[in-house]
């Protein structure tokens, strides 16, 4: 899209400079721990799967059997334990689910465990390869009948069966994404359960058979209807870089992750979510998903006219922490939302100022843009009129991931008519101003131009701030939301480990490798 704003090119560079200086002493953080988490991940990606019959996960009686040596990375052990049991991964996690005593086995040489880690994430490269490229070749195929931006449906039963025939029927109807919600404080749960799920409240389970269920269907819809309907879940909470790992798994197209939702928004521990946050990202970014940040979250408790800038600054932090992580712009769908009270004079023109702004700031990013949700109304026609209006601005700016505005928002899971309406409301709009963004500029001096200017400025002046406080003391100030967490509180903080001298992870060594990773 042709840059209408006349932004400073030197400010938004200022900008991302001051990004990498926030980020680079997380950075140092991140490089010296490891979480709970991570290692469970780690495990799944070689193999670990299953569950005892107490529905522990075989990846948690794995940690919980070595809970003193996480500082020393897991693999190690599980590794040795095929070998010296002469096991398939598949059988060792039959026997670990039986009560098999992983720490009573001893470690092997390092080199013959290395060997056959080496082994084991040459399948796992294979796997991930083969979903990169099937989807690539249905994206290629289906490409004619491709939207732009795409339209992105939820559906959240609690049970995943119906989800699926919900998510067929909004395929159907001229969906492009389709989000899976997670059953409510999922996201606070240490584990991640097992096997299909048919009970939830406000959302279904992500787990590994969920997700493989839901790309079954949603493949069938795909070859039928000539369109790849993308499946997204949550990539967040105490199981992030788990989930990432599922998802990588079973060819989820988008993920839910952002580098401080959960600790604004969930109350979890900052250190353990900054480490979380860049292991997730690294399997994100080889398993080529497209990751979706939360910004949009910011303007649910501060308001969108005068702190909009925080969403920006947000998102420059968001990208840089990407960018660590190995993503390429491609792959970051920074977020934000269409949120401003509709009682403001020229509301209209201030949104699609913020649309506009992001768009040209981040041209080669697919930007995730929010519907009205925090003023939505029980009168349904006004919230008809709301979502014309974002649909107007999200086509009229060129946004790529469009979640589409229920007229039930906040009242209740979203019924099958909402999605419907809500789906020809986007297609009429965006049909009938197809190329209204290449029809029109912006008034010199005009309040569009001028409110992106002073959003940027601010940006820039809340960035600065960050960098010289540092990310941990700026967030526990509530610079960002006006939400305040202590630094060594919140969940998940004793999840936290520092690496030991002999530390050892033979798949994010790998990942690293195979992201262009800087040691």
């Amino acid at each position: 899209m042709k840059a209408k704003l006349g932004l400073s090119k030197a400010k938004i560079s200022q900008a991302r400079r001051r990004a990498a200086g926030i980020a680079g002493p997380v950075r140092e953080h991140i490089r010296r721990h490891t979480t709970v988490a991570v290692e469970r991940a780690t495990l799944r990606l070689l193999g670990a799967d299953g569950a005892n019959r107490d529905g522990v996960p075989v990846p948690n009686l794995v940690l919980e059997a070595l809970r003193g040596r996480v500082g020393e990375g897991l693999s190690k052990h599980y590794i040795s334990a095929l070998l010296r049991e002469g096991k398939s991964p598949v059988e060792l996690n039959a026997a670990l689910a039986e009560g098999f005593d992983i720490a009573q086995v001893p470690l092997l040489d390092q080199g013959r465990v290395a060997a056959k880690a080496a082994e084991l994430v040459r399948e796992l490269e294979a796997r991930l390869r083969a979903n990169i490229t099937h989807r690539d070749a249905r994206l290629k195929e289906f490409s004619p009948n491709a939207k732009s931006p795409m339209l992105y449906v939820i559906v959240a039963t609690g049970n995943i069966h119906e989800d699926v025939k919900q998510a067929r029927a909004a395929a159907l109807q001229g969906a492009d994404i389709v989000a899976v919600i997670r059953t409510t404080a999922q996201s606070l749960l240490d584990y991640v359960p097992y096997g299909a799920t048919t009970e939830g409240f406000g959302g279904t389970y992500a787990t590994q058979e969920n997700f493989r269920i839901m790309r079954a269907a949603l493949d069938e819809v795909s070859q039928s209807q000539r369109r790849y309907i993308r499946l997204v879940n949550y990539c967040s909470g105490l199981c992030m870089p788990e989930i990432a790992a599922m998802g990588a798994l079973e060819r989820l197209d988008m993920m839910l992750n952002d580098s401080m939702y959960g600790i604004l928004f969930r109350d979890i521990n900052m250190y353990r979510t900054f480490v979380d946050q860049n292991f997730s990202r690294m399997i994100n970014a080889a398993a080529d998903i497209v990751i979706n940040t939360g910004e949009d979250n910011y303007l649910t408790t501060s308001d969108a006219v005068e702190k909009a800038h925080t969403v920006l600054a947000s998102q420059f932090i968001n990208e840089r922490f990407a960018l660590d992580a190995g993503m390429q712009p491609r792959l970051m769908g920074l977020g934000h939302a269409f949120e401003m009270d509709p009682a403001i004079k020229n509301g209209f023109l201030l949104e699609l100022a913020q649309a506009q702004m992001a768009r040209e700031i981040f041209p080669e990013h697919p930007l995730k843009y929010m519907p009205p949700t925090k003023f939505m109304t029980g009168d349904v026609f006004k919230g008809l009129a709301m979502n014309v209006l974002f649909n107007f601005a999200s086509k009229a700016t060129g946004q790529s991931i469009h979640l589409l505005g229920m007229l039930t928002e906040a009242i209740h899971t979203p019924h099958l008519q909402d999605r419907y309406l809500a789906i020809q409301n986007a297609l009429y709009v965006m049909n009938s101003m197809a190329d209204f963004a290449d029809e029109v500029e912006f008034k010199r001096g005009g309040l569009i131009k001028r409110r992106a200017q002073q959003v940027l400025d601010e940006s820039l002046t809340l960035l600065a701030e960050v960098e010289r406080l540092g990310l941990f003391t700026a967030i526990a100030q509530g610079l960002f939301a006006e939400v305040k967490r202590p630094q060594d509180g919140g969940k998940g903080f004793d999840g936290v480990c520092e690496k030991a001298p002999g530390y050892w992870n033979p798949v994010e060594d790998w990942l690293e490798c195979r992201l262009k990773i800087a040691g």
